[in-house]
């Protein structure tokens, strides 16, 4: 029950998010990508980390039908008990955490990207998934759209994805700006755009563009609620918590690797027939290192 909540909560959250005054909204957002923090933290670190008041945490509290900010907080604290976690064995971690300084850090590391994945995987739904794969195979042009450290992403996806969905393409291309690769988008069309906190300012320009040419806005980011105004059809959330200065993006490549995934198995045998293909010319082609003569006996 206390999960049912919690989750209620999360989408009552997202769902009015527009109606809320600016300070709700910040608190809204905190809330919307740290529910494990909001669950331990008091009332006086909440405030103090997303720069409001504690009568503002009140008052989110009111806005969402609680008698008090702590019965609104109750959900998060018992649904922490409940949380999945990995069930692999991890005692080669305990291992290296008794190798010094960089043993200790490693585990810290480790821990923090199997985290990811795992959440990642949890916060998207299979209806969600399907949902996101049928919009795809349906388009005529899927741009993927990213900048900066995401493009290295964006690129991934599309090279891979291309082979079982030929109508994939990449933007920005020759160093263009992405608006200038939907310059003929429409109805027809899907932008599937990577963004990470803090957002970039030309992805998120391009998303607003595509959805004013009446394209579907696919947006895979660390949150439910990125900018104010922004509406994508759907939303694929993956976890980017770091022990660096620099977004994790061990959650975002398995969001990534589940939809390439489903794109090969929805894909069927032309799916399998095109991405044989691609390995054919790259075998004629020789585009990989071999041995010399390694076919000899």
């Amino acid at each position: 029950m206390n999960q049912q909540q919690r989750v209620a909560i999360l989408k009552s959250l997202i769902g009015n998010f527009e109606q809320f005054s600016p300070k709700i909204k910040v608190v809204a957002k905190y809330i919307s990508d740290n529910p494990e923090n909001f669950a331990l933290e008091s009332m006086r670190t909440t405030a103090v980390k997303t720069g409001v008041s504690t009568f503002t945490l009140t008052r989110m509290a009111d806005v969402l039908g609680f008698d008090s900010y702590e019965d609104l907080r109750q959900p998060f604290r018992q649904a922490l008990s409940g949380t999945t976690v990995l069930r692999e064995d991890l005692s080669w971690l305990h291992d290296q955490y008794d190798q010094g300084t960089v043993g200790k850090d490693q585990v810290s590391f480790a821990k923090t990207s199997i985290g990811n994945v795992v959440k990642s995987l949890q916060s998207n739904d299979l209806e969600k998934l399907e949902r996101v794969v049928a919009k795809l195979f349906s388009a005529r042009t899927v741009f993927v759209c990213a900048v900066r450290a995401s493009y290295a992403l964006a690129y991934y996806f599309h090279y891979v994805g291309r082979m079982s969905l030929p109508s994939i393409q990449l933007i920005p291309g020759q160093i263009n700006s992405p608006v200038d690769d939907l310059n003929n988008a429409g109805p027809q069309d899907v932008l599937v755009a990577i963004t990470f906190s803090p957002y970039s300012k030309e992805t998120i320009e391009a998303c607003k563009f595509a959805c004013e040419r009446g394209a579907k806005l696919i947006l895979i980011s660390d949150s439910e609620i990125v900018v104010p105004g922004l509406h994508p059809e759907e939303i694929l959330v993956a976890s980017t918590k770091s022990t660096h200065p620099f977004s994790c993006f061990s959650g975002a490549m398995v969001v990534l690797e589940n939809l390439i995934a489903l794109m090969v198995k929805n894909g069927g045998e032309a799916a399998l027939s095109n991405i044989k293909s691609y390995e054919n010319l790259r075998n004629e082609f020789s585009a990989y290192w071999k041995l010399p003569n390694s076919g000899d006996q």
